[in-house]
């Protein structure tokens, strides 16, 4: 059996956040570690991050900011219909 050497990697995430993401990754049958080293080794097969990272322009963090529009229709199509006309 070959042993291959591990290196320890350390990471400080907020409580909270890491609570959620462990019952995300038992539900997936994976530890923490498992998730780390999966994404680490993403990294180094890609040769860069595996997630596409954007950063929003200023059109989306305005509707991001903007307060939800309160709109009741009375059928799917009055909703769609609403939707199809939107840029009109």
């Amino acid at each position: 059996m070959r042993t291959h050497k591990a290196e320890i990697v350390r990471a400080l995430i907020a409580p909270e956040i890491k609570h959620n993401a462990e019952q995300v990754l038992a539900s997936l049958g994976m530890s923490m570690s498992d998730a780390i080293r999966i994404f680490v080794s993403q990294v180094a097969i890609r040769q860069s991050f595996p997630i596409e990272l954007k950063t929003p322009n200023q059109i989306t963090l305005q509707a991001m900011q903007a307060e939800p529009e309160q709109a009741e229709y009375d059928s799917a199509n009055a909703l769609f219909d609403d939707l199809s006309h939107a840029d009109d």
